[in-house]
């Protein structure tokens, strides 16, 4: 019934302007509650709904057949989870970013392919333009990316830079009207299906990262090109390949932000971007706990289910200890953000403890269900796959204890 109401809350836009408002005020009291707002909780059995629905039945499918999952796409557009942070004038829902996280969340449980697919779309894509656009820019490379027509992707990684953002070997010229792109940006989430990307190219090799700008590009565009599909080890719905310029050619009008800004649009980018794939490993975590949790009620050793054994109860708390503390510190992420404080090191811990407990979450599921674990009659291999890429894309683990290290040494140095 709550989610009922709520998708018809999201449908009309008073009420969600109401819902934005009444999100914003009681934001501040999440910690000091029992449980989240009622407004997040309707906007969780909502998507819990829709995950079990639509995304969980055929997960497995579509990690089987590397399908796209545009049926589902559509119907999230439908109600406003491709842009959630997106004012209702552009024909977002307008929510605040915890509402996106818990979001990200229910959705990545039922179909983690799925939920990086929306990640990006809100994330990667729509964040960027969203905050460094200008208002034409707005209309034309926003709001036709709301409804699931159409989604978006974020092309900065490059096959010689990896973690060193700034080395970017692609690179804009200006020519008189027009910017002319030359080069290959790597492993981009959405890249076969996606409409348009914001892309990262070095305008002036003499400043290094301060020579990086950013721009918006059509897909399909004369001199893009897409390379193979990559056979993944998870998250095999969503598309990932390399993008390749060769003399693209885009309006001069589609430098998005100023010159030389793209380091600073990428990294702020980047770290509201890890909110949304630490809400997706704690969908993967969850639905392994969930997997671990049922076989261990209904799997019977030595006259009893094996929920009762010693070394299971302990597999379990450890697993949900892991889970419930990286959801608490991913929220207190959210919300610095929606209270516009500094959130940068709250990302980076929120995204390192979210990857690594669902990888170390689905790993013991897999323990728990032993050789039923190994197998694809059950979702825990799947999820076990999923889980592993979280710790890499966005930042490895590494990078963010990178980051977290330094905000904390610049906070003690004053």
């Amino acid at each position: 019934m709550a989610s009922m109401r709520f998708a018809t809350l999201m449908r009309a836009p008073a009420a969600r302007a109401l819902l934005c408002s009444s999100c914003a005020r009681r934001l501040h009291t999440v910690f000091h509650m029992a449980e989240l707002p009622e407004t997040h909780q309707m906007l969780r059995q909502t998507c819990r709904d829709f995950a079990d629905k639509e995304l969980a039945p055929i997960a497995a499918q579509l990690d089987r057949e590397h399908r796209f999952p545009a049926e589902q796409v559509k119907k999230m557009g439908a109600l406003g989870l491709l842009a959630m942070g997106v004012p209702l004038e552009y024909g977002g829902a307008g929510l605040d970013y915890l509402a996106y996280s818990i979001a990200v969340e229910e959705i990545s449980r039922g179909c983690a392919s799925t939920g990086v697919i929306m990640s990006v779309n809100n994330s990667l894509y729509l964040g960027p333009i969203l905050k460094f656009a200008s208002e034409d820019q707005k209309q034309k490379w926003v709001s036709p990316f709301c409804s699931g027509d159409r989604i978006g992707c974020f092309a900065l990684s490059e096959p010689g830079n990896g973690s060193d953002a700034g080395a970017a070997a692609t690179v804009a010229r200006l020519e008189g009207s027009q910017w002319v792109l030359n080069g290959t940006k790597a492993w981009i989430t959405n890249a076969w299906d996606a409409s348009a990307a914001v892309i990262f190219a070095t305008t002036d090799k003499s400043l290094k990262h301060k020579g990086i700008s950013a721009f918006l590009v059509p897909m399909p565009t004369p001199g893009l090109s897409l390379g193979k599909k990559e056979d993944k080890l998870g998250i095999r719905a969503s598309s990932t390949a390399n993008v390749i310029f060769e003399d693209c050619c885009i309006p001069k009008e589609n430098l998005l932000g100023h010159l030389g800004q793209g380091f600073k649009i990428a990294m702020q980018t980047l770290d509201s971007g890890r909110i949304g794939i630490a809400s997706q490993a704690l969908g993967i975590a969850q639905a392994a706990l969930d997997c671990a949790t049922d076989y261990s009620e209904k799997r019977l050793a030595f006259g009893s289910s094996i929920s009762k054994l010693q070394a299971i109860q302990f597999k379990l708390a450890d697993m949900s200890l892991a889970l419930e503390s990286a959801r608490l510190l991913t929220w207190r992420a959210a919300m610095l953000k929606d209270n516009k404080k500094p959130y940068t090191k709250e990302a980076a811990m929120a995204k390192l403890a979210a990857s690594e407990a669902a990888t170390a979450v689905s790993h013991q599921a897999l323990q728990i269900l032993g050789g039923m674990g190994y197998v694809t009659d059950m979702p825990a291999e799947r999820h076990y796959r999923d889980a592993r890429i979280t710790e890499i894309y966005e930042g490895t683990s590494e990078i963010q204890r990178l980051v977290i290290a330094g905000q904390l040494l610049k906070e003690f140095r004053g």
